[in-house]
């Protein structure tokens, strides 16, 4: 018996597929579902599967301990870079985001919000990081919407009659927990005008107005807007319409501030002069940034943490360094490729990531003579390949709709598991479950989103 007991939950939902023929039409209705769903990122629908992760109260408390224990360890850090000058000779940073990042907050939550991707063995329970994401953090409106669409399948219904089954609620815990931070804003207003900022072309529009929509529930009016399309007028920070703008939900992260730099300065002074709360803060870069792996394990650090702090890096993070012949013997990455995994410090989405497993070795050197010693114009790092936990699961129905019943497939497939850990003001909320057949879990390698599901969990707070 392993950790858990989610591998019989996943079995007897394969089970009941299977009793049921493959339940093809459930999964036609799914498929139809979200072709018309919100579930759309960069213009396109997010790819899914129809067997949900089913995990249970063991998998919950794993989860939450190690969410929450790893976002107080990065709160010392975010701290301690903010209050020590000499501390922050330790990061690697563009001078500009130094600045950003110790622009007033006014707030006491220093990581408001927050996704840990995490690869949880299953049997285990050991769990080490893949990385942190801090306000760029997505993915939730794709669970809800996955969500949604197994509910009236014969499948799901009949394996909630047999267990008590609980969805992960992404939304109005995000817009409370908000309200909550910015109640201890130092300049806060009554009824503030909020707005979810980003530069749109990048960012999850559809998941934005679904939260837009919860603010206003609250009775706030929340707008979306482009983070060029702000004004300053030395005491007021202004949407196009030159109506006020008292909180901002920050979105865009900082690499892309740095990129339309000029046209963020609205932004920018207006948080200098603590004419609106940015929540979260642009200290919040400190734990988006990879290079942080490599931070947990300095003495500069461990210096301030506690002996289990300290204990809980080792088992968690995974040794990571920049790829660099100042940092580590690069010939020795090169000659040992299914070890590693490369990425750049500061990118999102996957971007550039190459682990070594899934490259022959001219390939994985040729890599290597591109990106080591910040050959590509930025810094790479390297870090220790963490192999995935496998599940069974099916891949997505994309032609489901053009097959008779008879050649729609119903045999499990094993895929790779990579779990994001929703933080909010530092509470475990939920999980990200997100799936792939290739060493790298992302949309480029066939990546996948799977709903995620509590099952017979007494609480979950």
């Amino acid at each position: 018996m392993g950790f858990s007991i989610n591998k019989q939950f996943t079995d007897e939902y394969f089970s009941i597929l299977q009793a049921h023929d493959g339940d093809v039409a459930g999964r036609r209705a799914a498929f139809g579902y979200m072709q018309d769903s919100t579930a759309i990122v960069h213009h396109e629908v997010v790819a899914c599967t129809f067997i949900p992760r089913l995990f249970d109260h063991a998998t919950y408390l794993r989860m939450k301990e190690t969410a929450e224990t790893a976002h107080r360890i990065l709160c010392k850090v975010i701290t301690r870079y903010l209050e020590d000058p000499s501390y922050r000779e330790v990061f690697d940073y563009d001078p500009r985001l130094v600045e950003l990042i110790c622009l007033p907050r006014g707030y006491d939550s220093l990581l408001p919000i927050a996704r840990l991707d995490v690869f949880l063995d299953e049997e285990t329970g050991q769990a080490p990081f893949c990385e942190f994401n801090g306000d760029g953090s997505s993915g939730m409106n794709e669970n809800r919407e996955v969500h949604n669409s197994l509910r009236e399948s014969a499948t799901y219904r009949e394996f909630c009659e047999r267990h008590d089954v609980k969805g992960c609620e992404l939304f109005t815990p995000w817009v409370e927990a908000f309200l909550h931070i910015y109640d201890t804003y130092e300049h806060k207003v009554e009824n503030p005008r909020i707005a979810i900022c980003d530069y749109l072309e990048n960012g999850v529009v559809d998941e934005f107005r679904l939260y837009a929509e919860v603010f206003e529930e609250f009775g706030y009016d929340c707008q979306i807007i482009d983070v060029r399309d702000l004004r300053f007028d030395g005491e007021r920070l202004l949407d196009k319409e030159g109506l006020p703008i008292h909180a901002i939900w920050r979105r865009c992260v900082t690499n892309d501030v740095l990129t339309y730099w000029d046209d963020s300065q609205a932004l920018i002074e207006a948080v200098r002069a603590e004419k609106v709360a940015l929540i979260g803060s642009f200290a919040g870069h400190i734990v988006h940034d990879k290079q942080i792996f490599e931070v947990l394990y300095k003495p500069e650090t461990q210096a301030f943490l506690t002996a289990e702090e300290i204990s809980f890096i080792e088992q968690h993070i995974p040794l990571t360094a920049f790829l660099d012949d100042d940092h580590v013997n690069v010939a020795q990455i090169r000659a040992n490729k299914d070890e590693w995994i490369i990425k750049p410090t500061d990118h999102y989405g996957a971007d550039q990531v190459f682990a070594g497993c899934a490259c022959d070795q001219e390939k994985w050197e040729a890599l290597i003579d591109r990106y080591a010693n910040s050959g590509a114009g930025f810094p790479f790092i390297v870090q220790r390949y963490i192999r995935p936990f496998k599940t069974l699961t099916l891949p997505p129905d994309e032609s489901i709709l053009a097959l008779a019943d008879d050649e729609v497939k119903t045999a499990p497939e094993l895929y790779n598991n990579l779990n994001g850990l929703y933080l909010y003001d530092g509470h475990f909320a939920g999980v990200f479950s997100r799936l792939g057949p290739m060493p790298t879990i992302s949309k480029d390698t066939r990546g996948i989103t799977a709903a995620t599901l509590w099952v017979d969990c007494e609480r979950l707070d």
